[in-house]
Formats: C-alpha cells, structure tokens, sequence
C-alpha cells in the first residue's frame, strides 16, 4: 500500500500511521481479510509513479480523481468529496494601514471614482464657460475656449473641495454653481464612505478574498497537484513544493501572497497548528473526490469498490469523517 504523509488524512505518530484514510484503509482491509504494508512517499507524483509501475498494489492518501489520471490508472469510488481552499495570513490585528492605502488607492473601485471626478468637472465646467463667456463682468475673461475653459474647471474642482473663492454673474451661471455645490456635498460624502469602507475591508481581509482575486499573486502550491494546473490556467505566479508544510511555510514567512491546496487539508491546518497565524478565505471551488488509487486492470478494484459501499451502507464512512473532521471521536458505526 503507497501512502504519503497529508494530515489529517495521513500522519506518522511513533512510526504508526493513522489519520482518515488509514483507519478508511484498515476497514476494508477487515471487509477483504486481507492485511497491508505501507510505504511512505515524498509526494503524490511518486506515489502515482510507484503505483503505475506495479511496485505497489494501491495508493491512499489524498489522491484526487482527474480524467488525465484516470487514463492510466484505475480508481476506487469516491472516498472523499473535497476541493479546493485558499489559505492567507491572518489579518486580524495587523495595524498596518498603509499598504492597504496604496492598495485601495490603485483599486478598480478608485479609479472608477477618480473617472466619475473627472466628469462632475468637465460638464460643470463647460456649461459654465458656455453662459458666463458672454456674460458682462462675469468671471471667464476670456472668451475662446483655452484658457477659458481653464478657468471654469478650476473654479468646478475648487468648489468640489469647498475652495472656490468667486462665483458666476450670470442668472444660469448662479443656478448651474447652486447644483453643482449641492452635488458636490452628496458626491463628497460618498466618495468618503466608499473609500473608508474599501480601506477597512483591505485591512481586515487581504487583497486576496476568492479565485477571481488570484490571477498575478504569487501563490504557493505542491507541485503536480490538481491544484497547480488550475493556478497555471488561471494565471497565478506560481511557486510549486515538494511538500504543502513547505508552501504554507513560505506564507507564513511572507515569500508569497496565498496558499492554494485541497480544502481538507488546509481547513485542517487553520484550525489545528496553524490558528492565529493563518486563515482561509472564500468558499471551497474547483469541486473534486479522492479516491483510491490502483494500475489500470487491477484485480483489487472491484473488491475495495464493494468494500466501499458496505462501509457507505453501513456508517463506518460517516463515523470516520465525524472522528477527523467533525471533532467527535466517539462516533462509531451504525
């Protein structure tokens, strides 16, 4: 049997395995009659590699079903339903401002605000320049279009920022500033709201908040995971290890932005060693199942396939599911 450390699905205590897929695995082994040696590999690669060479009879760990594996393996039923899981540092507590501002202030939702600024100058400022050139002794003194439109639009951006220091003369000019003014106390207040609100989301979330925000972030992964195909289809710059204590190490450290993994494993993380420290965010996407994994023509499939269902039908795969994901290690078959 090919295995390769992944808590909570695999661990090494005392030189003992144990974790879900072991205790899954010594189930089956009591519905076949059957008893199992166990080797260790370093990553899922060599796990598949051993396995498709024949050296090993079946793999378990926490091995996801793809149609690219299933071309030159066989798979048990699904054991597992999982998918995928972004994991970030915690943000809670960070006090640190002012990246968050540089963030927001270089944000799709600033310069949409800074593109609506422009606007609310440029029309005032025209109509202005429009009644006021002809008016006598109003303020545009010049009549042509440059520099008088000048003029107008630093008198709109002034009273914007509540620094305008004359008023139109004309009986349009007077009505147009008047809506102006109250225009620009509305857009004022919600351009402060938007923008507080925007810094205080940054600041307790990250700039990493779902799939949709991993595109040019330099995200950590294992290599020859399903996990890093979907980072190279969606553009992510990534950096693959051997092992995932090796990528959440390096978020951890700083080194990249977000760790993207199986759910399971990552939650499992969150909640046990890696508590204050980092944190998961979005929901889990890129749905898949684990499965068991044999070479292709494997007299072993069908006796584990039905060993499966028997362990499904009878609630040993839910009472080992409550025992490492739930907390209820009392749970026990029905």
């Amino acid at each position: 049997m090919a295995t390769r450390v992944i808590p909570p699905f695999v661990m090494r205590e005392a030189g003992q395995f144990e974790g879900y897929s072991i205790d899954l695995w010594r189930s089956i082994e009591k519905e076949l009659g059957v008893r199992s040696g166990y080797t260790a590999y370093p990553s899922v690669k060599a796990l598949l590699e051993a396995t498709k060479a024949g050296r090993e009879d079946l793999g378990i760990a926490a091995i996801s079903i793809t149609a690219e594996r299933e071309a030159v393996f066989d798979f048990s039923q699904p054991m597992f339903d999982s998918g995928l899981q972004i994991l970030v540092r915690d943000q809670s507590g960070s006090g640190n401002a002012m990246p968050s501002f540089w963030q927001v202030l270089f944000s799709p939702t600033m310069l949409q605000l800074l593109g609506v600024v422009f606007l609310l100058i440029v029309i005032p400022a025209h109509l202005l320049w429009l009644v006021e050139r002809h008016h006598e002794g109003g303020f545009v003194e010049h009549k042509s279009y440059i520099p008088g439109i000048f003029k107008t639009g630093w008198w709109a951006a002034g009273t914007l920022g509540a620094q305008a220091d004359e008023m139109p003369k004309s009986w349009a000019g007077r009505i147009i500033a008047l809506m102006w003014m109250f225009l620009s106390i509305v857009f004022v207040a919600y351009f402060t709201a938007t923008i507080t609100t925007a810094m205080t989301v940054q600041q307790l979330q990250g700039d990493i908040r779902g799939p949709e925000d991993l595109p040019g972030k330099k995200v950590a992964t294992v290599a020859g995971s399903t996990s890093e195909t979907y980072l190279r289809e969606h553009k992510a710059k990534i950096r693959a290890f051997s092992q995932i204590e090796e990528a959440i190490d390096a978020l951890e450290k700083k080194r990249v932005d977000a760790v993207v993994y199986d759910a399971p494993v990552l939650l499992y993380y969150a909640a046990q060693a890696g508590k204050g420290k980092v944190q998961p965010v979005g929901g889990i996407f890129r749905k898949e199942n684990y499965g068991i994994v044999l070479p292709e023509n494997s007299p072993w499939r069908e006796p584990v396939n039905r060993a499966l269902l028997t362990l499904k039908e009878n609630g040993t795969l839910q009472a080992l599911y409550d025992k490492w994901f739930t907390g209820d290690s009392t749970g026990s078959p029905h």
